[in-house]
């Protein structure tokens, strides 16, 4: 039987508005502006045989366009190619932008093609993308990051985490790291008090402490249970993130900032963190992703991938140990279907694929593009 081939490619450059600005303790300390958008890159890839897929990258703040830019230069090379063979592919696109390396900006224009081809295979298949890689479960534990964010007054936090878990989402984090640590404690004591001691319960520093404060802080809440400490130091601070994990009895949580395999390895190897938390889109795709949940497993680690649960709510059901997938319901307007979260957990669809289709309000948010092949 013939092989299939990649007949079109569609890359689109989106932006999305966020409803209002928003702030973590990187804003707090000085060191960026509340976030108001966020860039997306999709790819959209259809075959000879008329299969299609879809992906997705994005940047916060700065890096969008740049992402597209890189895209639009290696996009061509997919055409003719067999969309089953996603590692060579892959291969391809990376040798085409070699000479501007393998991490950040150069492999997360990649990603949303890599996404794509999975997405695609998943469908030819008739198979949600959490079946096709083989999945441990059909939900995943999730809670919510989007309510807990420093520009909202404790009252406003506070009534969105009882929202939250009476739309059936499991725990709740709140983002910490502001330039006085007595304000984070009372911010957290709050919140416990309101959700119950039996609540799961996470924060993020956001990278915000040096060694000495991150473990001051450790030690002051140890009392509360915490689910997990998130980017308390430097991201590639894995030394000291090591230190705190041998330090303190709650777990380290980090990884999200990291662009590629490579990087992760070094916190793995470092042990310094109890749950890894990688980002697809970030360290370039699903197929690195695999790598990288491979390497993680084998240390003993927990998984709690970042942000775009759209994609690692599949990812998270194909890890072996019990993971947690990120609620944010940001990118609903850019997809004509709902995630549904239930008894604490996010229910894996059984549509094929990821399960996604572009809304018409995506494609209007859209403010550049290109395609390749014939459509």
């Amino acid at each position: 039987m013939a092989s299939d081939r990649i007949r079109h490619v569609s890359l689109s450059s989106v932006t999305l508005p966020l409803d209002v600005p928003v702030s973590d303790a990187k804003v707090l300390t000085g060191r960026q502006k509340p976030m108001t958008e966020i860039a997306f890159l999709f790819a959209e890839i259809s075959t000879e045989d008329g299969h299609e897929g879809v992906g997705f990258s994005y940047s916060k703040r700065a890096g969008g366009p740049a992402q597209y830019a890189h895209a639009k230069e290696v996009g061509e090379n997919l055409l003719g190619q067999d969309p089953s063979d996603i590692g060579k592919v892959y291969d391809t696109l990376l040798w085409a932008g070699a000479s501007v390396g393998r991490s950040g900006v150069a492999t997360q224009a990649l990603a949303a093609i890599d996404i794509a081809l999975w997405d695609l295979k998943a469908k030819r298949a008739g198979l949600p993308l959490a079946k096709l890689l083989g999945a441990y479960r059909d939900s995943v534990r999730t809670y919510n990051t989007s309510g807990g964010f420093l520009h909202a007054p404790i009252e406003e936090v506070k009534e969105r985490a009882a929202r939250s878990l009476a739309g059936g989402i499991g725990g709740i984090k709140i983002k910490v790291g502001q330039p006085d640590m007595k304000e984070d404690l009372r911010r957290l004591a709050a919140v416990r008090e309101h959700i119950g001691e039996d609540t799961p319960l996470m924060v993020d520093a956001n990278q915000q402490w040096d060694r000495p404060s991150a473990l001051r802080f450790g030690r002051a809440v140890e009392e509360l249970g915490l689910v997990w400490i998130e980017e308390p130091l430097d991201a590639y601070d894995a030394e000291g993130h090591a230190q705190l994990a041998a330090a303190l009895d709650t777990p380290i949580a980090t990884g999200e900032m990291l662009s590629s395999v490579a990087e992760h390895v070094r916190l793995i190897e470092a042990r310094a963190a109890d749950i890894i938390q990688p980002d697809a889109p970030r360290v370039g795709g699903i197929t690195p992703f695999l790598r990288l949940a491979t390497l993680a497993d084998h240390a003993g680690l927990q998984l709690a991938p970042h942000f775009a649960m759209e994609i690692h709510l599949h990812l998270a059901a194909a890890y072996p140990r019990e993971p947690w997938v990120e609620h944010f319901e940001w990118l609903n307007p850019l997809f004509n279907e709902r995630l549904e979260t239930r008894d604490g957990r996010m229910i894996v669809p059984d549509r094929p694929g990821l399960g996604l289709t572009l809304s018409e309000q995506c494609r209007k948010w859209a403010v550049d593009g290109v395609e390749f092949g014939k459509a």
